[in-house]
């Protein structure tokens, strides 16, 4: 379980591919990994990744070929950044809503804007998945806890403002329309909303 308070930014310091696996070796901010085991979850980018090898400073994981044509973590290269959270804690407080670190899809930023002090994306997602996400709901982006300040059901996308400490302490601020985002809609609107289809149906 994860939180979507995210604890650092990690570089991605090494890929190998392999057939239907990718190992990806991520380089830690400072003190992010202490205590860190193999075997341990964390999130990458809002995916539950499992620790297999660690390094001074950094650790691998494998990414399986479902998880590669479901995320982003197919399109990382070398060199960039990605969004870090260890696993919850049992009676650790929760910032900001319950994760699985399961990607539901992949959205896609459309336009941004800058008002002053803030940053705003707007992001579209295929039209299932739309259903699940209402003005004022949670929503996790790239393993980060949101909220979606305005949504277009009809179109097909919704918003996001990011504060400046959002912005310090993720990649967002590089973010380009046109760029690829792991979305994990919140698990408790998704089963209240089937629920009710269902029972219309």
């Amino acid at each position: 379980m994860f939180t979507g308070i995210v604890q650092g930014v990690a570089h991605v310091q090494r890929i190998e591919d392999r057939n239907g696996l990718r190992t990806l070796r991520l380089a830690w901010p400072g003190g992010f990994d202490a205590g860190l085991q193999i075997g341990a979850s964390v999130a990458v980018d809002g995916v539950c990744l499992t620790v297999t090898a660690l390094h001074a400073g950094a650790a691998d994981f494998d990414a399986m070929a479902q998880t590669l044509a479901m995320t982003t973590l197919g399109a990382l290269r070398e060199g960039v950044t990605v969004n870090v959270e260890r696993a919850a804690r049992q009676g650790a407080e929760v910032g900001g809503h319950v994760l699985s670190g399961h990607v539901d899809c992949r959205g896609r930023l459309v336009a941004l804007r800058t008002p002053e002090n803030n940053r705003v994306l707007r992001i579209a997602l295929p039209a299932p998945w739309m259903r699940y996400v209402f003005a004022k709901g949670y929503i996790a982006v790239n393993g980060c806890s949101l909220t979606a300040a305005e949504v277009d059901r009809r179109a097909g996308w919704f918003e996001v403002w990011l504060i400046p400490e959002t912005l310090r302490m993720t990649p967002f601020a590089a973010k380009r329309e046109g760029d690829r985002l792991n979305i994990e809609i919140e698990r408790q609107t998704q089963v209240f909303v089937d629920t009710v289809r269902e029972a219309i149906d």
